[in-house]
């Protein structure tokens, strides 16, 4: 599909964010066939010092701002302010991260961009939403989850991933084309208060379904229990030390399994369809002792070979190495090779959508630090960026 054909082909986004949900965001947006022009100050985004790096940037800067334009302004500076002022004329929609109360001092906040264009769509992310009590606390992910409730039901004492920050970019995509849709019939632009706890918290129905239950009056018991407690589904370790991630939840695929390794004694005939996101009460220490024993007597990458032969959803525990050259990886062309101006050879993560073809087929590489000037008789369209390559 030609760019001109892509759903965002002609809209242009004013990129004040930073960091990772808004950079997220906008270069979704950006695979959609929109012009990303990302706006940071002249010494850059401060993710692009982020390490590892690439030769001078940060391989996260370029994983997350593949394909935007760059625009360096000092928003301290008047002059600076009015350029930004004739970008946010001339955009369509405009996503910012500054926290709360951060763009008024800067004066790029709603009001103004309204008054500048009425059909702009506006996107704040922050943390925790510019109303609510937690309104003035900074916008960290270990926050975020711990405020959601959500972090409790792990015993990490930290996750993994930074769920709380692609919550809020996908919610901010998906805010930003419905607003885009209510403005092709009615005309008017919007202002959208994304919150990184909104979002995560709206999709903890999963783990935040007993307390519901009890704020119900009921007992929220027994709980759903997914994470861990359950023998058949968690991970275990393997004869060679590493571990398998075991998730025989369906009752007909833990038949099968028990048939793979010959424990059909297992595969009770009795047992409640709702026992699936349990934890098997008297039955789970048995589970346990026999899941353990097959794994420690097998490697990890053979347990793996014999699952996948059986379409079993037993699954090495791969390290992000093993990851990123994963013959899956490699048949979904998830990885793509881009060659950027600074950097050399860079790799980035596609978008999973490239093989519907309603995004680019290629992203390019992220921006290089640029300082755009508008003439002074110049309209906003006829702006000058600085473009990676």
């Amino acid at each position: 599909m030609g760019s001109e054909k892509l759903p965002l082909a002609g809209i242009k986004v004013a990129d004040f964010s930073r960091l990772l949900p808004g950079p997220w965001c906008t270069q979704m947006l950006g695979d959609l066939g929109a012009e990303v022009i990302k706006v940071e100050r002249p010494d850059g985004d401060p993710s692009r010092h982020n390490a590892p790096l690439y030769n001078r940037e940060s391989v996260y800067f370029c994983s997350v701002n593949g394909g935007k334009q760059s625009l360096a302004l000092d928003l301290s500076k008047p002059d600076h302010r009015t350029e930004a002022h004739r970008l946010i004329a001339d955009a369509d929609v405009l996503v910012e991260s500054f926290g709360r109360g951060g763009a008024e001092k800067l004066d790029v906040h709603w009001d103004r961009a309204k008054a500048l264009n009425p059909r702009l769509i506006y996107c704040s992310i922050t943390g925790f939403g510019q109303s609510g009590t937690l309104a003035p606390i900074a916008g960290h992910d270990l926050a975020i989850q711990a405020a959601t409730g959500l972090l409790s039901l792990s015993d990490a004492p930290a996750p993994a991933f930074q769920a709380g920050d692609y919550a809020a970019a996908t919610m901010a995509v998906i805010g930003i084309l419905g607003a885009l849709r209510n403005r092709d019939r009615d005309g008017a632009g919007a202002y959208l208060d994304v919150a990184m706890f909104d979002a995560m918290f709206g999709m903890g129905n999963i783990g935040l379904a007993s307390a519901l239950g009890r704020l119900a009056g009921g007992t929220g018991t027994p709980a759903m229990e997914v994470w861990g407690g359950n023998p058949r589904y968690t991970t275990y370790p393997t004869r060679d030390g590493k571990r398998v991630a075991v998730c025989l939840l369906e009752a007909k695929i833990w038949r099968r399994f028990c048939e793979a390794i010959g424990r059909t004694d297992l595969a009770f005939a009795d047992e409640d369809p709702a026992a699936r996101l349990s934890s098997h009460g008297p039955r789970a220490e048995l589970f346990r002792a026999v899941l353990s024993e097959y794994c420690l007597a097998h490697d990890r990458d053979e347990i793996g070979a014999r699952m996948i032969a059986l379409s079993l959803p037993v699954m090495p525990v791969l390290t992000p190495d093993e990851a990123v050259a994963s013959d899956h990886v490699r048949s979904r062309g998830l990885l793509e090779q881009v060659d950027h101006p600074t950097e050399g050879r860079t790799f980035v993560l596609r978008n999973g959508l490239m093989e519907a073809g309603i995004t680019r087929r290629s992203r390019g590489p992220a921006p290089t630090i640029g300082n755009a000037h508008f003439p002074d008789d110049a309209q906003p369209s006829r702006r000058t960026v600085s473009k990676a390559g």
